[in-house]
């Protein structure tokens, strides 16, 4: 069990008991309202890849997050909606241009986008930007150890995307907004069935603005359309289209060589304006068949294509300690030029067979499945990067730049750097049993076994090398349900996360290997009006590459990783049209044994904190729903606390301090009113005190500032 702070417990332990000394006022309210579609709550719903289980039952916590509840607090990105999941820590966003956050403090590959689950398929690799909200239905965030169901994944836990999909009833959306900087956005969302059987929807947004940053404007769009075809009572077969599109220049953020996070406005741009903006595009196919063969079994068989691509310039911060000038003078910057034309394309398979049935007098709920998927990723990246500090002898062989007085124009002559094709085979199987060994007390079993292939060919060096992986993943758990509303369960957990490329003797690495252990208690009362859960869990994560001591530029697979912790949750719907939503968490992610850092081999000691996970982050959202003049109305409000978190890895100031990103709280507030059953107008404001803050860092001289103070008016024709 992990070690918190007694403290820490006792105070989650006094809200829980508060919440339940108030059960009457929930029944009484439970006795004249129904629950609404636009509660802001975990959500019970079953998919075939989680089972044919409550998910009150299942030993391990799934955070819910709903379209209605995205749309009511104005959360129009994935990144800005799991702000508001316990124990989820922005991460480096790649300049701008894609989502990157860690799960109870593991965040996997720092320099590549967070893989999250479409539907349930492992599809979302590559590029495209960050994830647009328009064709969520909902998120979930499933706790803990997956790889025994899913594979290939971080001990942490797993995001899932349910996409919208088509039903029987005729119906359209119509948004448009506008707000701080000049950002204008149209949505748009349209159902038709076509007969008894096909129905068709279509989904999409398109957006553009400036922002609070120099030379940095936005635009991106996303179109979404998919068929449903029920085939009979029993079989339907589901197809969606999916394309996206983003053009933003390439920005680094501001940088703080000292330190001082405050060394130049947050608005201040350090890449070169000529540059021009980054494109990234992806188009993706997905299928589904869903045969029932009773109430108690179905076959679930999909797949899933996406190709995606990024291209274009950007000048960014050097990094290296040995070329950058700003360590000598303090206010000349060395940048780097890079060209990225980069272009992957994703194909999977999955199938599965869940079902219900009795043996020896208890109830089996199984699952029975296996995927297989190809990954293949095409790399070219030209570079300029300039000699050591004393040889540059004027400001283009530097590629400088003031960060006080910055003159722009000047473009850099970019080289061969990169020049490479990776071509991933993935396939796997398992199977997962759910057992009721009596009607309170649930045990699950499951395994599954992963064979993982590689092969890259280097251009440059005329050089390929492969590698080929295998690992078995188990996993066991208990539920019991102490009284009605409450269940306490336990879980363990192994899984795997490949580690891509070689050593300097063209060795494949190890996968990295992961043990977690976690305890828990779920709520859930008035017909799910309350739901909350509590979770106390351990990791520990072997084989995080680490910078080979003896070769520079190259790795070894010898880090060790761990993050223990405690995370609370509490959802519901108070008398009176109020609503809640509460989280909190206690993250302490550390590095479990001396290593370097493989980057820029600095030392990383046991103990040292991992990059950008906060000790503890906090949220809550409060609504009132009320009427005026007999037309629906809400307004609430949102808080945002996220402690501080280590900037940089491996690197001290020379008095042995790190460098941290500092805490802070964010404030937004909602306000919507429908004057009709068919016009709804919304508005929201975020960063409501104009908080200086930076919520996610790479380096000193790659840290990412947050928006300042931003509205948004939103309004919508439904029919």
């Amino acid at each position: 069990m992990p070690s918190v702070t007694f403290n820490r417990f006792q105070l989650f332990c006094s809200a829980a008991m508060a919440l339940t000394m108030a059960a009457p006022a929930f029944a009484e309210a439970s006795a004249d309202e129904t629950t609404q579609g636009d509660e802001i709550r975990v959500v019970a719903q079953r998919q075939p890849y989680l089972g044919n289980v409550p998910l009150r039952t299942m030993p391990q916590s799934v955070q819910v997050l709903d379209s209605v509840a995205l749309t009511t607090a104005g959360l129009t990105k994935l990144q800005t909606a799991l702000d508001f999941v316990s124990g989820v820590a922005r991460q480096n966003n790649f300049g701008g241009l894609f989502d990157s956050y860690a799960i109870r403090g593991f965040a996997g590959d720092e320099n590549t986008a967070s893989n999250y689950l479409l539907n349930g398929f492992n599809t979302s690799r590559g590029f495209g930007g960050a994830r647009d909200a328009s064709n969520i239905e909902r998120i979930e965030v499933i706790k803990g150890p997956t790889s025994a169901l899913f594979g290939r994944g971080d001990p942490g836990g797993a995001v899932n995307i349910v996409t919208k999909k088509p039903y029987f009833t005729t119906g359209a959306r119509f948004t448009v907004s506008g707000g701080s900087y000049n950002t204008y956005r149209g949505e748009g969302d349209i159902n038709m069935p076509l007969s008894d059987r096909l129905a068709v929807r279509v989904t999409g947004a398109y957006e553009r603005g400036d922002t609070f940053r120099d030379y940095i404007s936005t635009r991106k769009y996303t179109f979404t359309p998919s068929v449903l075809f029920r085939i009979d009572d029993k079989t339907s077969l589901t197809y969606e289209l999916e394309y996206t599109h983003l053009t933003v220049p390439f920005d680094r953020g501001v940088v703080a060589p000292t330190g001082n996070l405050k060394t130049i406005p947050r608005s201040r741009f350090l890449g070169e304006p000529g540059d021009g903006p980054i494109t990234t595009k992806a188009l993706g196919h997905q299928a589904q068949l869903q045969h029932d063969f009773s109430d108690k079994w179905s076959l679930l068989i999909g797949m899933g294509y996406r190709t995606s691509s990024l291209r274009g310039n950007s000048t960014e911060a050097e990094l290296g300690a040995s070329r950058q000038q700003i360590y000598v003078d303090g206010q000349t910057l060395t940048r780097q030029r890079r060209f990225r034309d980069y272009n992957t394309t994703d194909l999977t398979f999955r199938g599965e067979l869940s079902g219900t049935f009795e043996t020896f007098g208890l109830t089996n709920h199984v699952q029975i499945g296996a995927d297989w998927d190809e990954f293949r990723f095409d790399q070219i990246q030209m570079r300029f990067r300039a000699p050591s500090i004393a040889s540059q002898t004027t400001a283009a062989r530097g590629n400088q730049i003031n960060i006080f007085n910055p003159v722009y124009g000047f473009l850099a002559t970019v080289g061969p750097f990169l020049n490479s094709n990776e071509d991933d085979v993935s396939y796997g199987a398992y199977l997962q049993d759910q057992i009721d060994l009596t009607d309170r007390l649930k045990l699950r079993l499951g395994a599954r076994y992963d064979r993982f292939e590689q092969r890259i060919f280097n251009r440059i060096a005329v050089l390929q090398i492969a590698q080929n992986k295998s690992a078995f993943s188990p996993t066991v758990g208990l539920s019991y349900e102490v009284a009605k509303p409450i269940v306490v369960y336990a879980s363990f957990g192994k899984g795997f996360r490949p580690n891509t490329s070689f050593d300097f003797q063209n060795r494949a690495f190890a996968p990295e290997k992961t043990t977690s252990y976690e305890v828990g208690a779920k709520l859930s009362t008035f017909g799910g009006r309350l739901t909350g859960t509590v979770a106390l869990y351990t990791m520990e994560k072997t084989n995080v590459l680490t910078a080979d001591p003896v070769n520079a530029g190259f790795s070894l697979a010898l880090g060790k990783a761990r993050s223990k912790g405690v995370e609370a949750q509490i959802s519901g719907k108070l008398p009176a049209g109020f609503r809640i939503d509460l989280n909190y968490a206690y993250t302490d992610a550390t590095v479990g044994k001396d290593a370097l850092d493989p980057n820029f081999a600095f030392p990383i000691l046991k103990g040292d904190p991992l990059i950008n996970i906060p000790k503890n982050s906090a949220s809550a959202l409060l609504f009132k729903d009320f009427e005026i003049g007999g037309a629906k109305a809400s307004i609430g409000g949102g808080v945002n606390y996220v402690g501080r978190r280590l900037g940089e890895t491996g690197f001290k100031f020379a008095n042995g301090s790190f460098f941290y990103l500092p805490s802070y709280t964010l404030t937004r507030l909602m306000a919507s009113v429908s004057p009709t059953d068919h016009i709804h107008i919304s508005a929201d404001v975020s960063n409501l005190f104009n908080v200086h803050y930076f919520p996610s860092s790479y380096s000193r001289l790659w840290v990412m500032p947050g928006a300042p103070r931003q509205f948004m008016v939103h309004v919508g024709y439904s029919f």
